[in-house]
């Protein structure tokens, strides 16, 4: 699992093995922190979009909910920057919802 690192780090193997066994454990955090970097992302995207559309993120999310729209937020970002009108319509149902 030390392959590829240099120096003591591939040769000594008590070093070798520390050092494998923490470039797991940021890799395991890493994976984590990856689905809340995105989640972030999309929020962020979501949220410029309905600023656009003169609604805040939050009265979106809940027009949404209301008018029984379930859209995951990857999805709506998505819209969000690739298809306006579409966003436009769903901030229109959920503005209506609420």
């Amino acid at each position: 699992m030390a392959k590829g690192y240099f120096g003591r780090k591939s040769k000594n193997f008590r070093v070798a093995n520390q050092t494998a066994m923490k470039s797991l454990t940021y890799a395991y955090t890493g994976r984590k922190l990856k689905k809340r970097d995105f989640r972030r992302l999309w929020i962020t995207r979501i949220s410029a979009a309905c600023k656009l559309n003169d609604i805040n993120y939050s009265r979106f999310i809940n027009g949404l909910r209301k008018a029984g729209i379930e859209l995951n937020r990857k999805v709506l970002a998505d819209l969000a920057v690739n298809d306006a009108p579409a966003f436009s319509e769903l901030v229109a149902q959920a503005k209506a919802a609420l």
